[in-house]
């Protein structure tokens, strides 16, 4: 780590003697530099760090003497003369560092050159080797020292000085008793430093001392010190202070023993068990009375595991995972959990775990404390301060609590905005008289001073508030020069059975007066749009009465008609196809009210993928060309203006949109009309999106100004069935309108009586330049043929009976084989019983008892045979929105029917997922 440049002065050496020293290569960290002359010269004497002097027998002497006198401190001298005049220089022989015998030949010169390089690095090794040392043991706050055989400190560190409070000179060279200020040496310290010296061995002992800083207790290491013959010299020791750990240690002993002792003395539960909680292995009457059993073997039959059943379900969870994270002994851990008791009753109990180990077994040991009134007490002390604190709202400029019958008060807020005036009046400690007093004289208007003294009295607080829990005065109080007006509010605290609080808060009233008076516009055109609204749903409900009960009507008349013509079957039929018609129309009434109902809530969502957008238009062409033509309708559908035809979008919502607007216009278009739609793309589109218009035109019956002006608003319908003969629910265009603002479009509409009405739609989609992504399972138009359908067996799982009659006799009638199960639970047996390959597919209702339909399917998929697991599952059920789909598909289902069941749609995707 040194770099030690040494500076090398050689006087009368001849040119060999220096070509030589000069051709000695400088060991690593000790470059010397050479200067010779033939007489000395002073300056150079004292620069130099070791000169080299040649002299003749007769003049060495006084040569050394001139030299000397100009030598720096730790500067060398060697000399080099013939034999014979170490005698004649006497007394100035003590000046040199070493004597070469001349005379010296080139080698020579050169090897005693070298010997004296080594030692000179020797020496700075020597320097570098006690500069560590000393530096590291002075640095440590541990306590260093070293002693000889006779018990006398050789050498001691900073922190052993600090200790004792001493010098190191006056410490180095004494003994234990001198530097420890006791009389005579400490018999044990001598003890055990002569067992480290003839053991040879290491010796670690507690020592306690007495310090300026008191009495210490130090952790000693004593080792012993060797002479160069291998004998022991002497002792080092280090020591170090944990007075302090020491008293952490007793104060948590003693911390552990308090907790114990509370815990023996206290009416405490005990229970012990296994690490893996299946065995109990002690548990005493306070605990099982606590968890609410009678007995050990009851609370075992009960199904103890790590956590007693009667543990309530999220604290029972919470409490298994707590527990299952000691493992080592010693671990442990204080938590609180509820406990439900057979007749209702919820404890509150403060548990304690750690792991100990007996007999080479580690369990649990659990203490139980019943802590459920000290729980209540917690609460009724925490409701208080509530009660005080919240009594009044947080725009109070200030609030005080007064206990009347001390006629003492507490600040409990001052508002920052306040000037430093309000903290002199409103101190804690000071009487309601006066704190109230002083703020009536300073603040309140002359006019307003009296009637705010009689209101804010002792008398007059108790006089109003028995004839209720608050009261309120208005007044007038100046503030620099402005004048506000400011209400004090007097507020009833806790129970007044036990004592007599309340609570005093002083507010400014000034904008909360203009607010009110703005408010009060406000409700009045809410008022009116409440009324309005409230009369739209009184005609809704009106129209829905007529609406629903005119198919309920068909169906209910139309079913007796069929059974009393059961031997007519052209005529029941007849019946039937109207039955199928009004239930289709009531079925599309109730769809929209839960639409519009989900859209209102917030629980409808855009579910984006890639898709085609004139693929769009040409399923609805195909879905609505037949209903148009059978009403006498022209449909026309235009695409051309489309250039990017692939976007992304939620085509769901996109169709849903459309439907109701191309079902409106062949709703309310007589025949002979034509109707026509045109998709076009905008110009100006940024980058990567697409700008489209569509407009859908009819030459319908059209609409008035007047009706137009809140043609999307729910429940609005122009004329009722009865006038128009036309059904609805009033909500279509409602949904349209709110499905196009979640896409971020607009919706416009025009339209004129008798002519028609044309409604144009601007949305904004991102284009794809992927191929569009595939759709949800389709219903395939394949109708089973008996032959086909006899290779399949279905298990039908439905836990209403009516569902399963009418599902199972749809499909035995196409030939298919039906067994049924009556919920979740009752389908995993029969499928395990009939084992892989029996049951080709499993439709499955969601909403049963012991096992929904979700649960069973995970359960299924979860099977260890792979068939069994890959059973094709079809969700048939009554929760028919987006999100009822896709949960069912994430619990491993393949498809997803609504009902009420349509019939085509069933067997439809039964083909698609029997296959072949």
């Amino acid at each position: 780590m040194y770099n030690s440049p040494v500076h090398v002065y050689v006087v009368g050496f001849s040119d060999e003697q220096l070509l030589a020293l000069k051709a000695v290569h400088p060991l690593p960290r000790l470059q010397h530099s050479i200067v010779e002359d033939d007489v000395p010269d002073p300056a150079q004497v004292a620069r130099a760090d070791t000169v080299f002097l040649a002299a003749d027998i007769d003049d060495a002497a006084q040569l050394v003497a001139d030299v000397v006198p100009h030598m720096g401190e730790r500067a060398r001298l060697v000399l080099v003369a013939p034999h014979g005049t170490l005698a004649k220089l006497g007394d100035a022989a003590s000046a040199l560092s070493d004597f070469w015998t001349a005379p010296l030949d080139a080698a020579e010169a050169a090897f005693r050159f070298e010997r004296w390089q080594q030692q000179c690095k020797l020496a700075a090794d020597l320097w570098e080797s006690r500069q560590f040392l000393d530096a590291t043991i002075d640095s440590i706050p541990s306590l260093v020292w070293y002693k000889t055989r006779d018990g006398v400190h050789e050498k001691v560190n900073s922190s052993f000085c600090d200790t004792v409070n001493k010098t190191k000179e006056q410490v180095q060279g004494q003994r234990h008793a001198y530097i420890w200020d006791v009389e005579e040496d400490d018999p044990a310290c001598v003890e055990s430093e002569r067992e480290v010296m003839a053991s040879g061995k290491t010796c670690v002992s507690e020592e306690v001392v007495q310090t300026g800083a008191g009495t210490r207790l130090l952790t000693t290491y004593k080792s012993p010190l060797y002479d160069l013959d291998g004998t022991v010299m002497g002792t080092v020791g280090v020591g170090i202070d944990i007075t302090q750990e020491r008293a952490y240690e007793n104060d948590l002993i003693e911390k552990n023993h308090t907790l114990e002792t509370i815990f023996t003395t206290l009416d405490c539960g005990v229970l012990t068990h296994s690490l893996d909680g299946s065995r109990i292995l002690g548990v005493n009457r306070t605990a099982l009375d606590i968890l609410g059993f009678a007995s050990e073997e009851e609370l075992r039959e009960e199904g103890f595991d790590m956590v007693a059943p009667t543990v309530i379900g999220e604290d029972g969870r919470r409490l298994r995972e707590e527990i299952m994270q000691l493992t080592e002994v010693g671990d442990s851990l204080s938590t609180e959990y509820r406990v439900r008791h057979e007749d209702g009753e919820i404890r509150h109990v403060m548990g304690n775990v750690k792991v100990i180990e007996k007999d080479g077994e580690k369990f649990y040991q659990r203490f139980l404390l019943d802590v459920t009134d000290q729980k209540a007490h917690e609460e009724r002390r925490e409701r208080r301060v509530r009660d005080l604190i919240q009594a009044l709202s947080g725009d109070y400029l200030v609030v005080c609590a007064f206990d009347m019958d001390t006629d003492r008060g507490e600040v409990l807020r001052i508002a920052s905005s306040e000037d430093k005036e309000l903290e002199n009046i409103f101190r804690s400690g000071t009487s309601l008289a006066d704190m109230v007093g002083a703020y009536i004289d300073t603040r309140v208007q002359p006019e307003d001073r009296q009637m705010m003294r009689e209101a804010l009295s002792a008398e007059g607080i108790m006089g109003e508030l028995k004839m209720g829990d608050r009261f309120d005065k208005l007044y007038r109080a100046r503030r620099g020069n402005l004048v506000q007006f400011r209400q004090a509010t007097v507020v009833r605290s806790g129970n007044w059975k036990e004592g007599h609080e309340v609570v005093i808060g002083f507010r400014n009233v000034d904008q909360q007066i203009r607010e009110e008076l703005e408010h009060k516009t406000l409700l009045e055109e809410a008022l009116g749009n409440a009324n309005r609204a409230n009369a739209a749903k009184s005609a809704f409900l009106l129209n829905m009465s007529h609406d629903i009960r005119t198919p309920m009507n068909a169906i209910v008349g139309f079913t007796t008609l069929a059974a009393n013509h059961a031997d007519q079957p052209a005529r029941v039929q007849g019946y039937l196809e109207k039955i199928k018609a009004s239930s289709d129309h009531l079925l599309n009434l109730i769809n929209d009210i839960l639409d519009m109902s989900r859209i209102e809530q917030g629980k409808v969502t855009l579910d984006e993928s890639r898709c085609s957008i004139t693929e769009v238009f040409d399923d609805l062409y195909s879905m609505l060309q037949h209903e148009a033509a059978s009403k006498g309708l022209s449909l026309a559908v235009d695409t051309s203006g489309v250039t990017h035809s692939e976007v992304v979008c939620d085509r769901l919502k996109v169709n849903q949109v459309l439907l109701n607007l191309l079902g409106n216009s062949i709703k309310f278009t007589n025949a002979g009309g034509s109707i026509r739609v045109i998709a076009e793309e905008l110009p100006g589109a940024p980058a990567g999106l697409a700008c489209y218009r569509i407009v859908v035109e009819d030459t319908g019956i059209g609409m008035s100004a007047d009706f137009l002006r809140h043609i999307f608003d729910p429940f609005e319908r122009e004329r009722t069935q009865t006038i128009s003969g036309i059904q609805g629910s009033g909500l279509g265009m409602a949904i349209v309108k709110s499905l196009v603002d979640m896409m971020k479009g607009s919706v416009e509409v025009e339209s004129e009586v008798g002519k028609g009405t044309r409604f144009t739609v601007n949305v904004t989609f991102k284009v794809s330049d992927g191929a569009s992504a595939a759709g949800p399972l389709a219903a395939s138009p394949v109708v089973f043929t008996p032959e086909r359908a006899a290779k399949y067996r279905i298990l039908l799982v439905d836990d209403n009976m009516l569902n399963r009659e009418i599902a199972g006799d749809l499909l035995l009638d196409a030939g298919l084989r039906v067994e049924e199960a009556v919920d979740g639970q009752d389908a995993l047996d029969k499928l395990l019983e009939g084992g892989p390959g029996y049951y080709d597919l499993v439709l499955m209702d969601i909403q049963m008892p012991v096992m929904n339909g979700y649960e069973a399917s995970r359960a299924i998929r979860a099977f260890d045979d792979p068939v069994l697991a890959g059973i094709p599952i079809l969700a048939v059920t009554a929760d028919a929105f987006d999100e009822d789909r896709d949960r069912a598909l994430e619990c491993g289902m393949n498809g997803h029917l609504p009902k009420p069941i349509e019939v085509s749609k069933l067997f439809g995707l039964l083909d698609s997922l029997l296959g072949d």
